[in-house]
């Protein structure tokens, strides 16, 4: 799977009741943000020039071409700060980004900088709103996402490598706007099924992008990507119109969370929007190797009926698993008049309630945002909802 944006985050894990200094610091920033939200490309441009200023080996970390980068540092920043009263959502993913960051080569003296920029950028945009007590909010919410980045950085100096390597093995394009890429690393990926990693590919450096591997771990260590051409994508595109074997990519540390408790007795259901599929996929892989496993009911949806690239291979696994049952849903009625018809929100909808479920969803923004809406509508508990929102850029 691959994504050229920045998910949505809708607000699934009910917090802990957060003290009352954070939450007058919460309400702080949401005050000052829906403020300063109309001004969002002026804040953009305003960081980065601070960022350069201030630090002017920061500008190594980012493409040549700053149009690629299109704000999604400030934008990714923007939404971690705002989830500081949410620490069980926000310190996993602050640990995960802390590791893989360490493919830039980061100093504390860019997280600095970085925290001066944005800070900068945002009191320049709010003017006289800019108070003492919304300057502190937004100081001590960026304090403590930079510590629980820099310290998991520290703890994983010595323990694994800052970034993995491999060579583009095979590449095939499965249609127009879609490629199935296999990538042999040099030394294994420390991954579970599920997860997904940055990468950096030879044809537009310094643009990260996160990918989600397809498959569960190999005793090869070889990767398997679907990736698709979205429109406005840099490297998307390129992975599937000038990818060759033999390009040397690079990966950062996995990330992500979402994975199937053998243990917890409950049923799964799986919701997958187009290569959204890969991460799933690479779950029910790994699941390949028990007899016996949750009951697993999938629905896998796309636009029209030839878009669904991966169902043959999905009907041949459930074939041999008889544990996992696949729904395919379409769109477009005329591609597939005898199939489950509309998207994958009305779909779960139809088909619910789903209260007993673990339920893991994964696919492009707009369709994790309206599915997981749709679940929490239907009266699902939002702890029983998982996804990986993208925050790597």
């Amino acid at each position: 799977m691959t994504d050229d944006r920045i998910s949505p985050i809708p607000q699934l894990a009910l917090p802990r009741e957060a003290p009352p200094a954070v939450t007058t610091l919460v309400e702080n920033i949401e005050r000052s943000w829906q403020l300063v939200r109309p001004y969002r490309a002026e804040v953009e441009q305003e960081f980065y020039r601070l960022l350069f200023h201030l630090s002017p080996s920061a500008r190594d970390f980012f493409p040549v071409s700053m149009q690629a980068e299109d704000g999604r540092v400030v934008r990714a920043l923007l939404r971690l700060l705002r989830l500081v009263h949410r620490p069980d959502d926000l310190v996993p993913v602050l640990r995960q980004l802390g590791r893989d960051h360490r493919k830039f080569g980061l100093a504390p003296a860019h997280y600095e900088a970085a925290g001066t920029a944005l800070l900068g950028a945002l009191k320049h945009c709010l003017g006289p709103a800019w108070t003492t007590e919304v300057e502190r909010a937004w100081a001590e919410a960026y304090t403590l996402v930079a510590r629980a980045m820099q310290e998991a950085a520290a703890e994983a100096e010595g323990v694994e490598p800052p970034y993995w390597v491999g060579t583009v093995a095979e590449h095939h394009r499965l249609s127009w706007d879609l490629a199935l890429v296999r990538v042999e690393l040099e030394e294994p990926l420390p991954y579970r099924a599920g997860q997904y990693v940055s990468v950096e590919i030879p044809q537009r450096p310094r643009l990260w992008r996160a990918l989600s591997p397809a498959n569960a771990p190999r005793a090869d260590g070889s990767l398997e990507f679907h990736v698709r051409a979205v429109e406005g994508g840099w490297v998307s595109r390129a992975i599937v119109g000038h990818t060759q074997p033999g390009d040397v990519w690079t990966f950062g540390a996995p990330m992500g969370r979402m994975s199937v408790d053998r243990e917890s007795g409950r049923p799964v259901l799986m919701v997958a929007g187009g290569t959204g599929i890969a991460p799933l996929q690479a779950i029910l892989d790994d699941l390949g190797r028990w007899v016996e496993n949750p009951r697993t009911t999938l629905l896998y949806g796309a636009r029209h009926w030839d878009d669904l690239y991966a169902l043959d291979q999905l009907y041949s696994f459930s074939t041999s698993n008889p544990w996992l049952t696949v729904w395919p849903v379409v769109e477009d009625a005329s591609s597939a008049p005898d199939v489950e018809q509309g998207t994958l929100a009305e779909a779960v909808s139809r088909w619910g309630p789903w209260e007993d479920h673990d339920i893991l969803v994964s696919g492009p923004p707009a369709m994790i945002e309206a599915t997981v809406t749709a679940l929490l509508r239907a009266g699902t508990h939002p702890s029983q909802i998982c996804y990986d929102p993208f925050l790597t850029g």
